[in-house]
């Protein structure tokens, strides 16, 4: 059955591990933030999704949503004077949307939660290989265009390695949208093996590319 969440489309994609802070001014989402910080801790979710088209603020704002997003679980807040929120936020499990209710101020989501797994493991293994090199030469294509680009200590696990690159490498949101959405981590570090000789290319052709806002705290699948 489907699990009603509340939804906050924005013009990001967010990843399971990510931590996203979040500054919350309009009436509608802090509403939201209020009801999550009436529940206890742990139920404190809501769902991110990235908008198709639209834009993030006005109530008419948003005409489409991509089908696939990924759940926030509030960490911490900060409520000021005049009721606006400073949020911060961790990517939890991937979901697919599968309807809107529009019977609170804000968007909820009827949401499928998806499993995450890496996908055929031998496959996963020579692709976890192949990924770990083509990001090192992405960084260092960065440094030799200029770029001050910290380098991230890699985690062992295929599947959190598959949503660090995602979140790390610089490309538009279809891209980052595609990534999210493949269905296990073999086939999303497949793409980002494509992806990241692509950009490595690039940099070197062009001398030139914004640096990445690598993640600098930890990534995990859960």
């Amino acid at each position: 059955m489907p699990l009603r969440l509340p939804l906050f489309p924005l013009s990001v994609v967010l990843f399971p591990g990510l931590v996203l802070p979040l500054h919350v001014f309009e009436e509608r989402y802090r509403v939201m933030v209020r009801e999550l910080l009436a529940l206890p801790e742990p139920e404190r979710t809501f769902g991110v999704v990235a908008i198709r088209q639209g834009r993030e603020v006005g109530s008419d704002g948003v005409s489409a949503l991509h089908e696939v997003g990924c759940t926030a679980l509030l960490r911490s807040s900060e409520e000021y004077d005049d009721g606006r929120f400073d949020i911060v936020t961790t990517g939890s499990t991937r979901f697919h949307l599968r309807g809107l209710q529009h019977d609170r101020p804000y968007l909820v989501g009827d949401v499928e939660l998806v499993e995450d797994s890496v996908g055929f493991t031998e496959e996963a293994r020579l692709l976890d290989a192949a990924v770990r090199a083509a990001y090192l030469d992405y960084l260092a294509a960065l440094r030799e265009a200029g770029a001050e680009v910290d380098e991230p200590g890699l985690p062992d696990d295929a599947l959190v390695l598959s949503y660090l690159v995602a979140a790390t490498v610089q490309v538009d949101l279809d891209d980052r949208q595609q990534l999210l959405a493949e269905p296990d981590g073999a086939s999303r570090l497949r793409r980002e093996l494509s992806l990241l000789r692509r950009e490595s290319r690039l940099v070197r052709a062009l001398g030139a590319l914004p640096a990445p806002e690598l993640a600098r705290t930890p990534t995990s699948p859960n």
